[in-house]
């Protein structure tokens, strides 16, 4: 498993495009059959801010997962919507295991 976190700010007027493009994403990419799960979270403190958390099945999942049309279209969408660069951090699972996710 590799877990992901894609830590997100976005321009405060964006917002709202941006949450609908990335849950229009994040629906798409639950379907792939690399991915376990695919979060969208919020900050409450600073709306701006989100964290994707992506996990993996496999350790070529999150390349398939750059290939589809549903994250290109994703990645253009929100590109003018940052406030600064995405940021990701990775995980490994430690509880609950591979077969729990």
């Amino acid at each position: 498993m590799l877990i992901v976190h894609v830590h997100v700010h976005v321009k405060p007027e964006s917002i709202k495009d941006f949450k609908q493009a990335t849950i229009e994403n994040a629906t798409a990419s639950i379907q792939e059959p690399g991915i376990a799960r695919f979060d969208v979270v919020q900050q409450q403190d600073d709306p701006a801010r989100f964290v994707l958390v992506e996990v993996y099945r496999t350790p070529e999942a999150p390349a398939a997962h750059k290939q589809t049309a549903h994250y290109a279209k994703w990645r253009d969408t929100v590109a003018p919507m940052m406030a600064e660069p995405r940021q990701s951090v990775k995980f490994t699972e430690v509880f609950p295991d591979a077969q729990g996710w």
